[in-house]
Formats: C-alpha cells, sequence, structure tokens
C-alpha cells in the first residue's frame, strides 16, 4: 500500500483523472479497475471514479509497486534556449526559436519547449517532479514548429485551467508578423475560407466553399508595407487552424517568404524556415479571471527572428515612416 496527500496543483480534479496524470504507464482500463474493485480509499473511505479530491485528502493504493515509478526526468540535462518575455508566480511567456517542437511528437519526445521550461524553472527551483503529483509546468498554446515567437506557460494548476478558459473564450487576442510574396490586393482583410487536414502528409487544403471534414477558417490581415515585390503583414488569427496562416496567404496567391511547403524555396532568401513571427499577445479578459485578473489590459510583444536581415530593414522604415505619418 502506498500514500499520496493532494496538493494545491492536484484539488479539485476527480479522481480518476488524478490517477491517469500520475501514474502515466497505468492503462486507463486498469484505473477504474482499481477504483472498482475498491483498491482506492480517500482519507481512509472507499473513492468511486467521479470523486472530486480535496486539499489535503489522503490517497491510499492498493495497487502494484510498478506504478510508482517515475523515472528519470528527462528534462534535466537540457539547456533552455528560449527567450523569456513575460515572468511571475503563476506564469511565464517565452519567446520560443524556429525550429523547435512545443510538445513530443512521433519523431522527438525530449528535446521540446515543454521540457526547455521544465528544465528552466528547476534550475529555478521552481518546479521538481518529486514534489508533484499529478501535475507539471504545462504550455497553454503551441505555435508551430517552424514558427518563433510568443508561447504562455502556466506555472501551477490553478493559472493552467484560466488560461486554457480564457483561450477557449477567444479572450487573448494572438497576432503574427509575417513576410508574404507579391501585395494583397486589400490593405486589410478578413479571409473567409473552409480547411481540412491531410494528415498523410502533414499539409492542409483550403476551399472557398464549405463541404464534408473541412472546418471554418478566419483570417484578419492588414498590409504594413511593400517593397520589392515583399510585404509585410500584421495578422490576427480568429480561428485557430494548424498551418491557417501559411496555407491561406498561399491560397490567396501570397505565399510567405522561406515557405517550402505551400510556396516555393527561394535560394535567395537567407533564412531556413518560414517568415512568421507570433509577434504580440493581448489578454482582453470579458469574464472573471481569477488570480489572473491583473493581466487584464496587458500586452506582450517580441521581434521577429527575419527583422535582422537586410531584405527586411526597408520594409520596417516604411512601415515606421507609415506609422509616423498615421500619428
Amino acid at each position: 500500500m502506498r500514500k499520496l496527500f493532494i496538493g494545491e496543483n492536484d484539488k479539485d480534479q476527480r479522481l480518476d483523472k488524478f490517477m491517469q496524470k500520475t501514474f502515466k504507464s497505468m492503462p486507463r482500463s486498469m484505473v477504474y479497475k482499481y477504483i472498482r474493485k475498491k483498491c482506492v480509499r480517500i482519507n481512509g473511505f472507499h473513492a468511486s471514479a467521479d470523486s472530486v479530491l480535496a486539499l489535503g485528502d489522503e490517497l491510499s493504493f492498493y495497487i502494484s509497486d510498478e506504478y510508482f515509478g517515475k523515472g528519470e526526468a528527462e528534462f534535466l540535462d537540457l539547456r533552455p534556449s528560449f527567450g523569456v518575455v513575460y515572468e511571475d508566480e503563476n506564469i511565464l511567456i517565452v519567446d520560443k526559436p524556429a525550429g523547435l517542437l512545443c510538445q513530443p511528437d512521433g519523431r522527438e519526445k525530449r528535446n521540446t519547449l515543454d521540457n526547455h521550461i521544465k528544465s528552466y524553472l528547476y534550475s529555478k527551483g521552481e518546479y521538481s517532479p518529486d514534489n508533484e503529483n499529478s501535475f507539471s509546468p504545462a504550455l497553454c498554446n503551441r505555435i508551430d514548429k517552424n514558427t518563433q515567437g510568443l508561447v504562455i506557460s502556466a506555472k501551477n494548476a490553478d493559472s493552467l485551467r484560466i488560461m486554457n478558459e480564457k483561450i477557449k473564450k477567444r479572450e487573448i487576442e494572438k497576432y503574427y508578423l509575417c513576410l508574404v510574396y507579391g501585395k494583397p490586393s486589400f490593405e486589410k482583410k478578413i479571409l473567409h475560407d473552409y480547411l481540412i487536414k491531410d494528415y498523410n502528409n502533414n499539409s492542409v487544403r483550403i476551399s472557398s466553399v464549405p463541404a464534408k471534414g473541412y472546418k471554418e477558417i478566419k483570417t484578419e490581415y492588414e498590409v504594413l508595407a511593400t517593397d520589392n515585390n515583399i510585404s509585410l503583414l500584421r495578422v490576427r488569427l480568429l480561428t485557430g487552424r494548424t498551418h491557417q496562416i501559411r496555407a491561406h496567404m498561399a491560397y490567396i496567391g501570397h505565399p510567405l517568404l522561406g515557405d517550402g511547403k505551400y510556396g516555393k524555396k527561394d535560394k535567395k532568401i537567407p533564412f531556413m524556415y518560414q517568415a512568421l513571427s507570433s509577434c504580440e499577445l493581448f489578454f482582453d479578459f470579458k469574464t472573471d479571471a481569477g488570480a489572473l485578473s491583473y493581466l487584464d489590459g496587458k500586452r506582450f510583444k517580441t521581434e521577429p527572428f527575419f527583422a535582422k536581415y537586410d531584405i527586411v530593414t526597408n520594409l520596417l522604415k516604411i512601415q515606421k515612416t507609415k506609422k509616423t505619418r498615421e500619428k
């Protein structure tokens, strides 16, 4: 028999969900079997799958010892490779470099932003897997591997719950900067089409009319500057689908520079990733944000990685001049 005590990051969740997160190697069917056979007790009493855990609860497990082995943390020898844009006791906003996965996939399990953040917080003494049962710092939003920019990570369960709710309710606005070939016909426009994912090729297709399997997409863009048949765009996602910006801009005839999947590789382009940066987050809470209410109205920005290249210098000058005239 083993005992665990419910801490701040474990409370207010169902017993079955807690066990699935705590005993990662335990099959889901075994979780319910152990509960059904009364092998799990809360404060000495038999529990049900939907029992809600409270701070300080004592859980007794009459289960196989093999499920208690946590193993060596896979992030311990990673050197964090991101910029810190903002940090407090609840959240961390980082600037993810292009080329780094946010979370593990079929090819890469270890070298991910998720693990880099755990390594960073571990080195600061703010996170230790040995002191947690079911919680670990978690990403609230994600961007593509080859996209650079802002990602939010929650340091505790309450912040994760609130952030996930705010993102779901679209109370956090996300803005991107990108470089495209040519100049779109309209200075400002909301593109409204439909997208389907091709899992075999890890790509998407877009249709102007609804069809079976296609999901609605809305992409708002504004042309900030144009020079030498290259335009700098500010984009706001009104829906969040896989490769939405890249595919949508290519669909209207203006693919992103450096994007070999939806455009074409150009040897004259000096950067190896698509010219896309998640460069701005605005917290616009319409509903109660509890412990994170202090973030309402805050705006966080980062520079796009492509700003340092010569082919972009004149575009940025044009944009700056345009903004000055508008004032």
